[in-house]
């Protein structure tokens, strides 16, 4: 069983995060405890992207990004595992040089310093140096950079099945046992 934080950011890609908590809604048995925290203008680019606030509507705790108090702020709460999606650049660039400013970074440096799992669903285009030195310090640190980059070999024909084959990737690499579209089967 686990124990997982999911962050939101504001960076273009809202959709991953809505599935990726519809998927986890639907594995319901592979987990114990499911937290959500949102920065300052994810839920404002939830809602142009998808015309909706079910951001609002999502039955799971979330906790503002100041609450030091929530129980992955510490490595105490045993969180096992961080999906960060969509992710910033800038939140990237925070938790890479080791700044804890808010409930996001410290959960980040919580999961690194504790070596659970931290995913990164990097969602940017192009890539500067910055950008990849950033990615490359993180990796070194023990996180997982996905970047948000479908893959088409199931053939989707919605923006849903795109997007699902790049969650579908999130939850693979966070352990769940999932059916996917599987190469070569």
């Amino acid at each position: 069983m686990r124990k997982i934080v999911v962050a939101i950011t504001g960076a273009s890609g809202s959709i991953y995060a809505q599935l990726l908590l519809d998927k986890l809604k639907q594995l319901r048995s592979q987990w114990d405890e499911v937290s959500i925290v949102f920065s300052d203008n994810a839920k404002e680019v939830w809602e142009t992207e998808l015309s909706n606030k079910k951001h609002n509507e999502l039955a799971l705790p979330i906790y503002g990004k100041h609450d030091f108090s929530a129980p992955f702020a510490s490595g105490s709460g045993k969180y096992d595992t961080m999906i960060i999606i969509p992710c910033s650049m800038g939140t990237l660039a925070r938790i890479a040089s080791g700044v804890s400013n808010d409930l996001i970074t410290r959960a980040a440096d919580v999961v690194l310093k504790e070596r659970r799992k931290l995913i990164c669903v990097v969602r940017e285009t192009p890539y500067n140096l910055i950008h990849i030195r950033n990615m490359e310090t993180l990796t070194l640190a023990g996180g997982i950079i996905c970047p948000a980059t479908p893959s088409f070999y199931s053939n989707p024909t919605t923006i849903e099945e795109v997007a699902l084959t790049v969650v579908d990737r999130v939850l693979d690499l966070a352990g769940f046992d999932i059916s996917t579209f599987r190469w070569g089967k």
